[in-house]
């Protein structure tokens, strides 16, 4: 004859089967697709970003720039302003061709997203389309990850620099 279940074994069996289902009932991860434009102004009396720091000599490496440039739903200067950038720039490259280290709060400031942001990092080679990693956000972004996708659409002036750059974001949230 086979020996039966205990009444212990059936409580821990049971108490399992509650705790797999309790967790099931978590939050589902969402996956945001976001489309906006950079609107960058480098000199002037309109500059959104300005170098803080300068190296000695004739190399820009270890050269340090701060920003806090515009995000806008379209790559005009008449579209619609969605939020701000607060970011720090640092040129990290010894090589021939500049490559920064590229650290950035996304802060949007109207819409369905007003009061969240994201925060970004990663490398930037102006005029390459540029990948890089979400590694936070709050608000409706809380906790979230992912990574971003840029390029370089517009780039007009010499001594005062106006630059637009198309981004989409992929941003992983509950």
């Amino acid at each position: 004859m086979a020996p039966s279940p205990s009444l212990p074994l059936l409580l821990l069996l049971f108490l399992f089967a509650d705790v797999a289902t309790a967790s099931s009932d978590e939050p589902k991860e969402k996956m945001t697709h976001l489309h906006f434009y950079f609107h960058v102004y480098y000199g002037g009396p309109n500059a959104t970003t300005v170098t803080v720091v300068s190296p000695p000599g004739n190399s820009t490496f270890g050269s340090i720039a701060v920003g806090n440039n515009i995000l806008k739903e379209g790559p005009e200067s008449s579209s619609m302003l969605i939020g701000r950038t607060y970011d720090l720039t640092v040129q990290a490259s010894m090589e021939s061709q500049s490559a920064y280290l590229y650290m950035l709060n996304l802060v949007f400031t109207s819409g369905e997203y007003n009061g969240s942001s994201i925060s970004v990092v990663g490398k930037e080679v102006v005029g390459e389309t540029m990948e890089r990693t979400i590694v936070g956000g709050t608000g409706k972004f809380r906790m979230a990850w992912g990574y971003t996708i840029s390029r370089l659409i517009s780039s007009t002036g010499t001594t005062e620099l106006f630059l637009v750059y198309e981004h989409d974001a992929y941003i992983y949230h509950h």
